[in-house]
């Protein structure tokens, strides 16, 4: 099977690593051109980082690297692919834009499958002629470590399709639930809960936010606190996706407190800045 991942970002440079590593031939592209370095740096840094850990052989490292290939040109890069994920901006037009193309360029056998962590994977399937052959396939930052794949179902999807995700989660060491196309699915629907009240106990200084985090670390086992993932997600990204949402399910706890937006304006948007309810490192851009 041949694997195409479309969008270089967080996300995407993420799903490509773990596609190479599960022994598929895969290609990276993106719409930004300049995106390629800082894709590829971090995809070697994290397969160094493994066979540092002993989670991976130099041997292997390299393989992965053989198999996974960037090309500038979209078609190019989808042309043969079995199964495409999207990994681009989470906004419904963009992504009913893409799918609209994909369906243009491939045959009605490739499966498409988009990562979006909220939007309606159903409306992203009308975008094609082929919806019984799109689904969700949620993935979870950093991509490489965490374990869960939210495989996201639809009236009109096939089962078959959604067995193929299934096991091409599996083969990439994931671990899938199928949930059915719904705001926010599980994942986002809980953990959006937990973000933004964490978010308004800082602004109204209940506590710092390491001790939010430790709380919820300490006294419920979570392994990141909710303000510590909110900053790797992007703050950016959890804005939208509680204005989205609040908008779908009308419910006060996803509306999005005036710190969260606050900090969206001044740009701090979490890890990939630099700066968001915790200071980073900056990101390579």
């Amino acid at each position: 099977m041949r694997i195409a991942v479309v969008g270089a970002g967080t996300m995407g440079h993420g799903i490509a690593q773990v596609a190479a590593v599960a022994g598929y031939q895969t290609r990276l592209t993106d719409a930004n051109l300049s995106a390629k370095d800082a894709a590829l740096a971090r995809v070697r840094d994290n397969l160094d980082g493994a066979v540092k850990r002993s989670k991976l052989s130099r041997e292997d490292a390299d393989a992965a690297l053989h198999r996974l290939a960037w090309l500038d040109d979209l078609g190019t890069a989808v042309e043969g692919a079995d199964l495409v994920i999207e990994a681009i901006v989470e906004q419904l037009d963009a992504k009913q834009h893409l799918f609209r193309r994909l369906d243009g360029l491939l045959p009605p056998g490739t499966v498409l499958a988009t990562n979006t962590s909220s939007l309606s994977v159903s409306r992203i399937a009308e975008a094609t002629g082929r919806a019984e052959r799109v689904v969700g396939m949620h993935f979870f930052n950093p991509v490489h470590i965490m374990k869960l794949v939210e495989i996201v179902t639809h009236e009109r999807a096939a089962q078959e399709t959604v067995g193929l995700v299934s096991e091409v989660a599996r083969r990439m060491g994931k671990d899938p639930i199928v949930v059915r196309d719904a705001p926010g699915f599980a994942s986002s629907r809980l953990g959006v809960v937990l973000g933004l009240e964490a978010m308004r106990m800082v602004e109204q200084r209940v506590a710092s936010p390491e001790d939010i985090d430790k709380a919820m670390e300490l006294g419920y086992g979570h392994p990141m606190g909710p303000l510590r993932v909110s900053d790797l997600v992007g703050l950016d990204v959890r804005l939208a996706i509680a204005e989205y949402l609040f908008r779908e399910l009308r419910q006060p706890h996803y509306e999005p407190p005036a710190i969260l937006r606050d900090k969206v304006r001044a740009g701090e948007l979490g890890k990939k800045t630099g700066k968001g309810f915790y200071q980073w490192p900056r990101e390579p851009s």
